[in-house]
């Protein structure tokens, strides 16, 4: 929330009024935080049992915070660090990752004679590691970290990038070893991490994820390799496809965000 609350928000929600939808309750509470203006006009909509109750429990957490010891100091960097640090749970879906590229660059060097395997894995490589990163199933903190004020699509957004910041430089380094340069590859991966977020609101992130990495095997990848040519699809001339789809599925992601406003067992 970039702007000040309005007085029928502020009233709906000291009312309690269940047509308020998560997000905008999470984005008023943390506009509410730091907000001292917004907070003073909050407390004017309260009726007057409410305010004396409020003002009771901020005095007596008052007394008893000073008298308790002082309050550790976070780091600036630590704080930051656990910011746009992914879970865990996602390393292991990385080693696969890698265990994937490292097994086309050897197919490649076995089989020069196909199309470059390392080539045709590129664009769908992030996939599961994208899916991982927004899981209940591999997360052990998912209801901790969505029910904070901040969750959606932009901390899925954080994370997505925490991923790519890890793959791109092994994707590229895959593409030098087999000779592909990332002018190839990379838009089409771009293109397909978004198409996931986009997707991965109405049917879930690793649902969107299989979809996608199994649409993109069945027509392009197994046809590639049975008919030893390279896919039209990832040809130099491609490019201005590929941007243009980029800018398309970005749109439909941020368009779609609502989806992640609410938790459901799609996600």
């Amino acid at each position: 929330m970039n702007t000040h609350a309005n007085a029928d928000l502020l009233a709906r929600y000291v009312a309690g009024d269940p047509g308020l939808d998560d997000a905008t309750l999470w984005s008023l509470e943390t506009h509410l935080e730091s907000c001292r203006a917004c907070r003073a006009r909050l407390g004017t909509t309260m009726d007057g049992g409410t305010v004396a109750l409020l003002d009771r429990v901020h005095r007596e957490l008052g007394q008893r915070i000073a008298a308790g010891p002082a309050p550790y100091r976070r780091r600036r960097w630590w704080s930051f660090g656990r910011r746009w640090t992914v879970a865990w749970s996602v390393l292991p879906w990385l080693a696969v990752t890698v265990g994937m590229l490292a097994t086309a660059l050897l197919f490649d060097r076995a089989y020069p004679q196909y199309p470059s395997m390392v080539l045709l894995v590129a664009p769908v490589a992030p996939l599961f590691s994208v899916a991982a990163a927004w899981s209940r199933r591999a997360d052990p903190a998912w209801e901790l970290l969505t029910a904070t004020p901040r969750a959606g699509l932009w901390l899925l957004l954080r994370r997505t990038l925490a991923v790519l910041a890890v793959l791109i430089p092994l994707l590229m380094l895959a593409g030098w070893r087999a000779g592909q340069s990332p002018a190839r590859w990379l838009l089409p991966c771009l293109v397909f991490t978004a198409a996931t977020l986009a997707l991965g609101g109405r049917i879930g992130v690793q649902r969107a994820a299989y979809v996608l990495t199994a649409a993109w095997a069945a027509g392009v990848m197994v046809p590639t390799v049975a008919e030893r040519e390279p896919s039209a699809l990832l040809q130099p001339g491609s490019q201005p496809g590929w941007a243009l789809a980029l800018a398309v599925v970005g749109a439909i992601a941020l368009l779609r965000r609502a989806d992640y406003r609410r938790l459901t067992s799609r996600n």
